[in-house]
C-alpha cells in the first residue's frame, strides 16, 4: 500500500506495459539460458569433448536460426522452455540414443572419466549460482542499500485485513518477529519469518507499551498461500498531507491547496492515509464535509467524492514524512555481501521446501508458471528490479536444476556420484529409461505449474 494517490483501484495492464513485461523476462531468461549452457559447454570443451549443438530455446522440428561452426550447430529454437547443449555421446533430453550403439569414441562425453563428467553437468549450475552471488553483489556496489530504520515509522504501521486477523492493529510499532528483530522496514520479513521460518510471535510497542502477541500456527500456510501473495500486510502509516491538486478535479473545485492537511471527514477522524482511504470510499458520489489544516488554520470544506470514491489529489511520498538510510559499499566490501545475500536466498527456498514436504506449506500455491515469474518485473522499464530479478532467477534455476531429477543436471549428477563411489557405471538402458522418467516428470510439472497460471488468471477474470 505505497501508492500515494487518493485511487488505488487495480488496473490491466496495456498493451505497452504488457510488452515491457515480456521483453524484461525474455532477455533476463535468454541471458540465463545461455550463461547456463555455456557452463555445460565450456568444460566440455576444455576435456576434448565434442558438443554438436548449442541451443537457445528447444527447436523441436525446426530452428529460427542456426549456424554450424566447426563442430557445433549455434541456434535459436522456437519453444522457450529453456535451452540446451547436445554433447556426443551422452543420453538427455534429446532421447537420442543411436550413438550408444556403437563403441564409444575417444571425444564422447561416456569416454571421459568421472570427474571430468561431474565437472561437465556442475557447470551450467555453478554459473548459475556464481551470476546470482556476482549481481547481488555488483548492485550493492553500484547503488548501495536503502532502507528505512523502523525508529523512522513515529505514527506506527498500517496494516491490512489479514494481519488484524493476526493480531496486528493500526499504529503498532513491531519490535521483533520471532526473535529477529524488526529494525529495518520489511515487509516481506513478516511473511518470511512466520511462513518459512515458524516464527510464533511478534513483539511490538502499543499506546506507548511493549507487548508480545502469538501466531496462531494456521497462518504459515495462510501467508505462504496463492491466495494471498499480493496482501500487503503492513505499510508505514503516514499523514494525509496534499503535494499536489489535480487540475480542474473535485479537490481544486472544494478550495483544497498543496501542503493542506486533512484530519477529518465529516465527524470521522482521517489524519492518517489509511483511514482516509476507507472512509472516503464509503461516500461514492456523495458531497461530504473536510476538515483541513491549512498552516495551523482550521478550515470546513465542501468536496463532491466522485464515483470511484476519489477527490482528485496526490499525498505526499514517504520521504517527505521520513528520514531514508543508505549503506554504500566499496566493490570489496560488496561482493562477499551479495554472497551472503545469495546464500539467505537459497536458505530460504531450501527451507520452504521443508515445509512443503511437512505439508504446512502446498505444493500448488508455491508453484507457479511463466505467468507467475514475469509478474516479478514492472510494467516500466527498472534496470535495477531487472538485475535483481535476474539474480534471483539465475539462483532459482541454480537451485531446480540441482533437484536429483533424471533429465535435469541434478539427475545426471546423482548417477555420476553412484559411480564415483560404487566404482560401477549405470548401464545405457538404465539411463536411458531414467532420462524418459525424468523427462516426463519434468514436463509434467511445467504442464502443471502453467495450468496453475491459466486456473489462477480464469479465476480472476
Amino acid at each position: 500500500m505505497f501508492s500515494r494517490t487518493e485511487d488505488l483501484t487495480q488496473h490491466k495492464l496495456s498493451y505497452h506495459s504488457m510488452g515491457v513485461v515480456i521483453a524484461q523476462f525474455a532477455l533476463s531468461l535468454s541471458i540465463l539460458i545461455i550463461l547456463h549452457e555455456l557452463g555445460h559447454f565450456l568444460p566440455a570443451k576444455w576435456f576434448k569433448t565434442r558438443v554438436e549443438k548449442f541451443y537457445l530455446f528447444f527447436d523441436a522440428g525446426f530452428s529460427l536460426f542456426k549456424k554450424k561452426i566447426g563442430e557445433t550447430e549455434y541456434g535459436i529454437g522456437w519453444l522457450p522452455l529453456g535451452g540446451y547443449v547436445k554433447i556426443s555421446g551422452m543420453v538427455d533430453e534429446n532421447l537420442d540414443t543411436e550413438v550408444l550403439k556403437s563403441e564409444p569414441k575417444p571425444w564422447e562425453f561416456r569416454s571421459k572419466p568421472v570427474w571430468q563428467r561431474l565437472i561437465i553437468m556442475l557447470g551450467g549450475v555453478t554459473v548459475n549460482f556464481i551470476l546470482g552471488f556476482l549481481i547481488f553483489g555488483l548492485m550493492l556496489w553500484q547503488y548501495g542499500s536503502e532502507y528505512l530504520p523502523t525508529d523512522e515509522l513515529r505514527y506506527g504501521l498500517q496494516v491490512d485485513s489479514l494481519a488484524m486477523e493476526m493480531g496486528l492493529q493500526n499504529g503498532d510499532r513491531i519490535v521483533r518477529i520471532g526473535e529477529t528483530p524488526f529494525d529495518r522496514y520489511n515487509p516481506g520479513m513478516l511473511r518470511s519469518e512466520i511462513g518459512i521460518n515458524n516464527a510464533q510471535s511478534i513483539t511490538l510497542i502499543r499506546n506507548g507499551q511493549e507487548m508480545t502477541i502469538d501466531v496462531d500456527p494456521r497462518f504459515t500456510q495462510i501467508l505462504t498461500g496463492y491466495e494471498h501473495k499480493d496482501a500487503y500486510l503492513i505499510a508505514p502509516r503516514f499523514p494525509v498531507e496534499i503535494m499536489e491538486v489535480v487540475k480542474n478535479s473535485n479537490a481544486e473545485k472544494a478550495g483544497l491547496q498543496k501542503d493542506d492537511k486533512i484530519l477529518a471527514i465529516g465527524e470521522v477522524e482521517t489524519r492518517f492515509f489509511d483511514q482516509f482511504l476507507r472512509e472516503i470510499r464509503l461516500h461514492k458520489g456523495e458531497e461530504i464535509q473536510l476538515t483541513v489544516d491549512r498552516g495551523g488554520e482550521m478550515l470546513t470544506l465542501s468536496a463532491q467524492v466522485t464515483e470511484e470514491g476519489t477527490l482528485g489529489f496526490q499525498n505526499y511520498n514517504l520521504d517527505h514524512f521520513f528520514t531514508f538510510a543508505r549503506d554504500e559499499y566499496t566493490l570489496a566490501a560488496a561482493l562477499p555481501l551479495g554472497v551472503r545475500q545469495g546464500w539467505d536466498f537459497i536458505m530460504t527456498q531450501l527451507k520452504a521446501f521443508g515445509q512443503i514436504f511437512r505439508g504446512k506449506i502446498k505444493a500448488s500455491d508455491s508453484l507457479g508458471g511463466f505467468g507467475t515469474i514475469s509478474k516479478l518485473f514492472p510494467d516500466t522499464w527498472d534496470w535495477q528490479m531487472f538485475w535483481r530479478n535476474t539474480a534471483i532467477l539465475s539462483l532459482i534455476l541454480g537451485f531446480m536444476n540441482l533437484l536429483p531429477i533424471p533429465a535435469l543436471d541434478g539427475g545426471h549428477v546423482m548417477f555420476l556420484l553412484i559411480e564415483a563411489v560404487t566404482g560401477r557405471k549405470p548401464s545405457d538402458k538404465v539411463l536411458e529409461i531414467a532420462t524418459i522418467i525424468g523427462f516426463v516428470i519434468v514436463i509434467a510439472l511445467v504442464l502443471y505449474a502453467n495450468g496453475l497460471d491459466v486456473w489462477r488468471w480464469w479465476k480472476g477474470q
